[in-house]
């Protein structure tokens, strides 16, 4: 995986493969957690988000304010919030190294 070609062409060529994962670690989270939870951070927080890929890692750019996205949609504690996100980002990431095949 190359970081230049994936930046170049994670919307185009890749596109399909990152809406796997995300889908994958949707599916995962929706599992485990409160299902009106996960839309949410899934529909205002994640939607926003945006992958790179770099030093042979993935990374997940959160939107500004995730706590602020979801008022009005859900309730929950901001600690909670921080938990559950960081579970989140971590399976997403998850996903994106199995799906593009890139060991850690």
């Amino acid at each position: 995986m190359d970081p230049e070609r994936f930046e170049a062409e994670k919307y185009a060529d890749y596109f399909p493969q990152l809406q796997q994962a995300y889908k994958n670690a949707f599916n995962q989270m929706n599992e485990r957690y409160d299902s009106t939870l996960i839309h949410g951070i899934d529909q205002t927080i994640l939607s926003e988000s945006e992958p790179f890929y770099e030093d042979g890692e993935f990374r997940i750019e959160l939107p500004d304010d995730p706590a602020g996205r979801l008022d009005g949609v859900v309730v929950v504690e901001d600690e909670r919030l921080d938990e559950i996100m960081d579970q989140y980002v971590e399976t997403i990431r998850e996903e994106l190294r199995r799906t593009f095949d890139v060991s850690t």
